[in-house]
């Protein structure tokens, strides 16, 4: 088991979180029109980079988002970071 810590909720359990998203991925513009393939790509195409990233991670007991900086080969986390510029 490895421990996550959460910004608002401190050190937790890693079955707590859920990954979200890589960090930077640019949405498209959903008030124009998309066609299949771009919204697909967006919906299913991951990086999968090897060693150090950013990614989004949500803690589900609170349902807050943040940013984790991660090492994705050797697992370890360093450091994670609210999304919003206050934690409530």
């Amino acid at each position: 088991m490895q421990i996550f810590t959460c910004p608002f909720c401190g050190p937790r359990d890693e079955r707590e979180f859920h990954f979200a998203a890589e960090a930077g991925k640019t949405r498209p513009d959903t008030t124009r029109q998309i066609d299949a393939e771009t919204w697909a790509t967006y919906l299913h195409a991951q990086r999968n980079d090897k060693g150090r990233t950013r990614e989004v991670w949500m803690h589900l007991p609170c349902a807050e988002l943040f940013l984790m900086e991660r090492d994705s080969v050797t697992m370890k986390v360093f450091s994670t970071q609210p999304l919003r510029k206050e934690p409530q």
